[in-house]
């Protein structure tokens, strides 16, 4: 998994310095891709390189243990569909804003995540003989809340901004793993 994830990061990683460096497909890119792109994407890494990025990381962390492995599985799918949930609960009734998210798409991706945890992990064949712990409602409130406030406040510290798509899902694995 490890050789296949950093071979995906890669491709995206060349994909991107194609996009800065070579108009020619920076406009081929643009033209297939660019309503997926957010504006800010334009003169910056897309979020789904940080994507790859995070596989990547969560892929090595996985090495550890089979534990680890699924501690990074399950947060990877919270995250990505919690991150999904988050868009479009804050995008079809967010009002209440904080910087670019919204309180409501924070309550969306929670509510989604907790239903993952509660109701579908605790439920997957040997999931809980790899994770070693056996998913209960607290471990489920813990880790929902963990990744909705994760996805709401970004990391900024000295004019650095981390996109969330690369630190939230090796954060909450390692917070599955060893916090609760």
């Amino acid at each position: 998994m490890v050789a296949a994830s950093f071979g995906l990061f890669l491709f995206a990683s060349a994909i991107e310095f194609l996009r800065f460096r070579n108009e020619a497909f920076r406009n081929w890119f643009t033209q297939v891709f660019g309503s997926m792109l957010r504006a800010c994407e334009s003169k910056q890494l897309t979020g789904g390189f940080h994507v790859v990025a995070a596989i990547l990381i969560c892929s090595v962390l996985s090495l550890h243990s089979e534990a680890m492995a699924a501690s990074s599985f399950l947060a990877f799918t919270l995250f990505i569909i919690g991150d999904a949930a988050a868009a479009l609960f804050g995008k079809a009734v967010g009002r209440i804003k904080i910087g670019q998210k919204t309180i409501e798409g924070a309550v969306g991706c929670f509510l989604i995540c907790l239903i993952l945890c509660w109701l579908v992990s605790s439920h997957l064949p040997l999931f809980a003989d790899f994770w070693g712990k056996q998913m209960n409602l607290g471990y489920a409130l813990a880790l929902s809340l963990t990744v909705s406030l994760l996805e709401l406040f970004p990391f900024k510290y000295r004019g650095i901004y981390l996109n969330d798509n690369l630190y939230v899902p090796p954060l909450v694995a390692l917070f599955a793993m060893y916090a609760i």
